[in-house]
């Protein structure tokens, strides 16, 4: 009898461990999701950023860095770097990942296609 009363609870602590172990996989789940989205809007963001850049590119870097920030910034994502080669633009913009203080990052380039590349043969 004296066996059955050191064993009285077992059962619960390992509930317990069980569930917490369930709790921490969903909170883990959950960030590494809101990572992804995070990466996905930031490279959409730059996406676009670049091709509104590049079609202003032709009136100056300000103007076509303009463009490119307010775009970026119309996508949720903040513009932290932006070149104006002739008439290549290569942005790249931050987004901040929800509940967490990571940031996702992504670069893009836009500009004119050479015409042996658009049109082959």
């Amino acid at each position: 009898m004296a066996r059955q009363s050191r064993d009285r609870g077992a059962a619960s602590i390992f509930v317990l461990a069980v569930g917490l172990f369930l709790v921490a996989a969903g909170i883990a789940g959950a960030m590494a999701g809101a990572a992804r989205v995070a990466r996905h809007v930031a490279r959409n963001a730059a996406d676009l950023a670049a091709l509104a850049g590049a079609g202003r590119a032709i009136e100056g870097a300000e103007v076509a860095c303009a463009a490119a920030r307010q775009y970026a910034e119309a996508n949720g994502a903040r513009l932290t770097s932006c070149q104006v080669s002739a008439l290549e633009v290569i942005v790249r913009a931050e987004v901040s990942v929800r509940s967490s203080a990571l940031k996702a990052a992504a670069a893009a380039r836009a500009g004119p296609v050479e015409q042996e590349a658009a049109w082959p043969g």
